[in-house]
Order: C-alpha cells, then structure tokens, then sequence
C-alpha cells in the first residue's frame, strides 16, 4: 500500500487494484488511531472517520489535487506504481 502524501499527521495511501470493494476512486487515510476511506471525486467519506480538523485538511488538499489524484487511480487499478503528491502546506 504506496504512501503517496503525508502532512500534519496525516498520511495518505492508495492501494493497487483496490477498484472492487468501494467502486469509486477514492484514498485511505489514516491520522492516529482514525482511519477512513475518502472518495476522490466529492471528498466524501466512504467508509471510517475522521476527525472533523483533519477531514477538512484531507478535503482542501483533495481539491488541489483531484487531477494528481486520479491519475494516481487510474495507475494503482491497473497495477502501474504511483506518484508521490505534493503534501499541504
């Protein structure tokens, strides 16, 4: 499971072939003991918590990063290495 961003405590993860559980793109993220799965498309939380600091930081940083983040998707699917993203600053 490739880290692809860490900031303030957070990290962000994107598994390989992880299209068939949750169907939508989405990431994982964990932050402490909170863990959750966010959607990439409406920054909506799939599945977990998180806490509503975090969320927040997670969903601005989705924002800035929709296009990264889904070509990062569209790579980890179909099994292709991911990319490192720019972390919030």
């Amino acid at each position: 499971m490739p880290v692809i961003s860490v900031f303030y405590g957070v990290t962000v993860l994107m598994y390989f072939f992880d299209n068939l559980r949750h169907k939508l793109p989405h990431i994982h993220v964990q932050h402490g003991d909170d863990e959750a799965v966010i959607s990439i498309p409406d920054g909506e939380v799939i599945e977990g918590s998180l806490r509503r600091s975090q969320m927040r930081l997670v969903q601005a940083w989705i924002e800035i990063h929709r296009t990264e983040l889904m070509d990062n998707w569209n790579r980890a699917i179909a099994g292709e290495t991911v990319f490192r993203i720019e972390p919030l600053k």
